[in-house]
Formats: C-alpha cells, sequence, structure tokens
C-alpha cells in the first residue's frame, strides 16, 4: 500500500516499481497526478504491467464498463469472463452483467465478485431485481430502498436507510447506488 495526498492505494511491486523510479527521477507532482487521477478512477492498470491481476481496494466498486481487463481480473474474474465482459460492454445496468456472468458462475460466486464490480444503480428507478444484486440486500431491504422515492440527495438514502441499519452498512450500501 502506499499512501498518496491522504489516501491509502493498494499496489502491486511493480506499480511500485513504476512509482518509485517517477519520484526518483524528480518526477514526483507528475506521478501523483497520474496516480491520484488513476485512483479516482478506481484502477491503476497504466502502472500496471499486462498480465498481473490489479490489487482490489475494498472500499473501491470497480465499474466493469469503465476499467480495463488487467482490473476486472484482480476483482476475481476469470479469464473467460474478463474477455466475455470486454466484448459484450457497454452494460445498460446489472441486470445485463448478471445475466453474462450466469452463464459461466453461480449465485453465490456472483456476489462475492459484486464486492468488487459493480455498476451503479440509480436509486430512483432501479428495478427490484437490480436491488437484490447488492451483496447482502434482502426481500425487506429492497422494499425499504424503494419505499422512499424519489431521492433528491444521498443524505436523505443515508438517513432513510440508517433507519433499519448502522452507519457502516449504510456506508457499504451506498457504494452500491447513485441519485442521477
Amino acid at each position: 500500500m502506499i499512501r498518496l495526498n491522504g489516501r491509502i492505494l493498494k499496489a502491486s511491486a511493480s506499480t511500485l516499481l513504476v512509482f518509485g523510479a517517477s519520484c526518483a527521477n524528480g518526477d514526483a507532482p507528475a506521478a501523483d497526478a497520474d496516480a491520484e487521477a488513476a485512483a479516482g478512477s478506481g484502477a491503476m492498470e497504466s502502472a500496471t504491467p499486462a498480465g498481473d491481476p490489479m490489487p482490489v481496494d475494498a472500499t473501491v466498486l470497480l465499474n466493469p464498463n469503465d476499467v480495463e481487463g488487467v482490473a476486472l481480473a484482480g476483482a476475481g474474474l476469470t479469464q473467460e469472463q474478463v474477455d466475455a465482459v470486454l466484448a459484450a460492454r457497454p452494460f445498460a445496468d446489472m441486470t445485463e452483467l448478471d445475466a453474462l456472468l450466469a452463464e459461466s458462475t453461480d449465485a453465490v460466486a456472483r456476489e462475492d465478485l459484486y464486492e468488487h464490480i459493480w455498476i451503479p444503480i440509480d436509486l430512483n428507478t432501479a428495478s427490484e431485481e437490480e436491488i437484490l444484486l447488492i451483496p447482502g440486500v434482502g426481500d425487506r431491504m429492497a422494499h425499504e430502498f424503494e419505499e422512499y422515492r424519489p431521492y433528491r440527495a444521498i443524505e436523505q438514502f443515508r438517513r432513510e436507510i440508517g433507519k433499519y441499519v448502522d452507519e457502516q452498512e449504510v456506508a457499504r450500501l451506498e457504494r452500491y447506488v447513485e441519485i442521477r
């Protein structure tokens, strides 16, 4: 792990070598900017040689529409799944991605994958089927997600869902949603 501008990033040995070499050459500000931009996108694949799996930060969900294959492999997809995802994207929503992965992965394994990869769902328009794909969300919680529509701000989601679960769980669930 490296600390960059107050953020902790997980990095492979090869990423650290590239980062360290850049700093040694006096390029630290550019390296900081590049690494921070990559961290904001959820991956640092430009600094990792092809074939090295990406380390996965448990707090970041990678959007399979936006990341490279090496990041998907680092999140736990097999090479066959990575190839299928890359060929099929962009996905309109999580149900499309789930249908593709269901061809090669059982429901339990997909739930594990969705702790690392996810297409954010819109709180105001997501179907119950889509909400139920969020790891750990059952029928009752899906109902609570839908009950408070329309959501005008994420603070409303935090307040309403916080009636049923603790702050840590609200923060975990918030990683899966957005308000468009």
